[in-house]
């Protein structure tokens, strides 16, 4: 039988944990050198600064949304590369303070729910503070109702990790929290680990033991 993670956080908990993690990266910005803000993040081909800039554009409205995707040939991933990059250009204390400026609101990108923005600011985050030697923690509810997110996404958000089908064989089991998914071999360790696995980052593969761990070098690609 498969495994399906329990319902997480309701939705006033969920804006109160974005809130805190998006002034809590605000504060680790704020402490970055120059070359830490050039130095590359986990995701491929961005820098610290694309993917500070990718999150200061969380509150990017319908119109701004459409004429990006227009500008992008139409490709959604496109148009969130294109869009951070060129926002990454503006000086680094208008990102910070976009960023900070958040704390309290409960706006949201056209299309998404309120656990999008939850899930972003979590893998993001990490994407920033695990290539600088920056230890920061994921709350350990915040990441199972994230990770549940990725693994129950619909069409086209699933498109976005494929998370059951790059996992399908294995069972997630978490070490920190009651939280597990899939069916098979089984991969354990801390949620946040297993929520960087879901979306496809390897950073957090050392963290992670079980029968299953041999079968995730295809499985993180």
């Amino acid at each position: 039988m498969i495994r399906h993670p329990t319902a997480g956080m309701d939705e006033d908990a969920v804006w109160a944990a974005i809130d805190r993690e998006r002034l809590d990266l605000a504060d680790l910005l704020e402490d970055l050198s120059d070359e830490e803000w050039a130095h590359s993040s986990l995701c491929a081909g961005w820098r610290i600064r694309d993917v500070a800039a990718h999150l200061a554009l969380a509150h990017t409205g319908r119109a701004q949304a459409a004429v990006g995707i227009l500008r992008a040939g139409g490709s959604f991933d496109r148009m969130i590369r294109d869009t951070a990059r060129r926002h990454a250009t503006v000086p680094t204390k208008q990102v910070i303070a976009e960023i900070r400026a958040m704390g309290g609101s409960r706006r949201r990108a056209p299309g998404v729910t309120h656990l999008e923005p939850l899930l972003d600011i979590l893998v993001h985050g990490q994407d920033i503070a695990i290539p600088l030697g920056r230890p920061r923690t994921m709350p350990v509810d915040a990441a199972a109702t994230a990770a549940t997110r990725v693994w129950t996404m619909g069409w086209p958000f699933s498109t976005a990790f494929r998370a059951r089908t790059r996992l399908r064989g294995l069972e997630l089991v978490a070490t920190d929290t009651d939280w597990s998914v899939g069916e098979g071999a089984q991969v354990e360790g801390p949620v946040e680990a297993l929520l960087l696995l879901l979306t496809g980052r390897t950073a957090s593969v050392s963290r992670l033991s079980g029968t299953g761990v041999g079968q995730l070098a295809p499985a993180v690609r």
